[in-house]
């Protein structure tokens, strides 16, 4: 058919014209023009995930600045807040590149990882740093700066466990050949840090393996014996260490010990009795000024609690409820035993540190030196977090991406017919 005023056009045939559909689909790939929309960074329903976590950065950001601000009295800008924003842009460089990385990228370097750590841990054994009596820091020659190599190697660790749980699946998976090696993995670490001493972390990292072993499919029998083993090791601990038995007396008579080793847990009491609902005020919290210890890293939930009051807690406990519900949707939906782990795991190391660390704050656990990440002052905490953040978006991000067409598919889709 030809239409007036037009030139007559030769009819193509059908092999020809699937040659030239052909040909616009190689085009259109090469210049990154394919007649489909263009992916999302992040599917819709993980969003809330990111900005959880962008709200507790910035809560964080927000009390450190506050509560370390009397500590430079002569300065226009905290030192502390400095350093805090230098780990938290750090942080969000560390996630962008997790988020880029392939997850097989992340299996190949794991071991490596956990090797380097476990040397790092080592190192701090021989010749870290001593601070409040324990041995946990490790200084950067030349620059002032030290870190602590437990963040790297409870990642590490659960990136190694992930991969050796995902070798088997079945009830074969939980015989005792296929689990001496992901024990082996996690005991290294943890009794390197108990020599620090650290045995709260060292605990933390044992309880995390446990889990990722749960949501591996082993069954409830088979933490007994273990569960059994690690108590009488922390009751032999705290009876042999005089610090880790203060620690338990303060637990359960704070008031009575108030003057003593209760000090900070009753200091958080009051700070938390001061905020009421709405609490006093950004910066006019005076717990801060010299009566609560660690008020910017271990208990900086309590700073929250006076000067934002029971909403902002509210609002922070939220927020890892959030990362919580999140990640565990990202791990029901990953397509292979692998994603699901690391995905969990993920999920583990921005959560349950959270938990352990308001469960202390408010009492309800014996004081441990930890993090509450993304809120506490403290650079390798920082890092970590972050780390996981972007490792499990990417996660995120990979496990919903639809497959891209081929020209195969193309074709077994009808769009080459004539």
């Amino acid at each position: 058919m030809r239409i007036p005023g037009t030139l007559a056009l030769p009819s193509a045939s059908g092999g020809e014209r699937e040659g030239a559909a052909l040909h616009r689909l190689g085009e259109d790939r090469a210049l990154g023009r394919e007649d489909r929309p263009r992916e999302p960074l992040l599917p819709a329903s993980d969003s809330g995930l990111l900005s959880a976590a962008a709200i507790l950065t910035g809560i964080g950001i927000v009390m450190v600045y506050s509560i370390t601000a009397p500590l430079s009295p002569g300065s226009p800008v905290p030192v502390f807040f400095v350093r805090h924003l230098e780990g938290v842009a750090a942080g969000i460089v560390c996630a962008v590149v997790a988020f880029r990385l392939p997850l097989a990228t992340w299996r190949r370097i794991a071991l490596p990882a956990w090797a380097i750590s476990v040397v790092l841990l080592v190192l701090t054994h021989a010749i870290g740093v001593r601070t409040n009596g324990a041995q946990r820091w490790l200084a950067i020659p030349g620059t002032g700066v030290t870190f602590q190599p437990v963040e790297l190697a409870k990642l590490a660790t659960l990136l190694v466990v992930a991969q050796l749980l995902a070798r088997h699946e079945g009830p074969s998976a939980f015989r005792l050949r296929n689990l001496v090696p992901p024990l082996a993995v996690a005991l290294v670490p943890a009794a390197l840090l108990v020599l620090q001493p650290d045995m709260g972390s060292a605990v933390v990292l044992l309880a995390l393996t446990a889990a990722l072993l749960f949501a591996a499919g082993a069954p409830l029998r088979f933490f007994a014996l273990p569960a059994l083993v690690l108590a009488l090791g922390v009751t032999a601990y705290v009876t042999t260490h005089s610090y880790a038995g203060a620690r338990i007396t303060s637990f359960l008579r704070p008031w009575e010990t108030s003057g003593r080793e209760g000090y900070q847990l009753v200091q958080s009491f009051v700070a938390f009795g001061r905020g009421h609902v709405l609490g006093v005020g950004v910066g006019a919290g005076s717990q801060k000024l010299a009566y609560l210890p660690e008020a910017h890293t271990d208990f900086v939930l309590a700073g929250v609690a006076e000067e934002l009051g029971l909403v902002g807690v509210l609002v922070v406990l939220g927020g890892f409820a959030a990362l919580l519900l999140g990640g565990m949707r990202i791990a029901r939906r990953a397509r292979d035993r692998y994603s699901l782990l690391v995905a969990f795991a993920a999920t583990l190391l921005l959560t349950f540190p959270a938990a352990i660390n308001a469960a202390v704050v408010m009492g309800l656990l014996p004081t441990k030196g930890l993090a509450m990440p993304f809120l506490s002052y403290g650079r390798s905490a920082t890092l970590a977090c972050f780390l996981a953040l972007g490792l499990l978006l990417g996660i995120a991000r990979r496990e919903a991406a639809p497959q891209r067409p081929t020209i195969a598919g193309a074709e077994r889709r009808g769009l080459l017919q004539p």
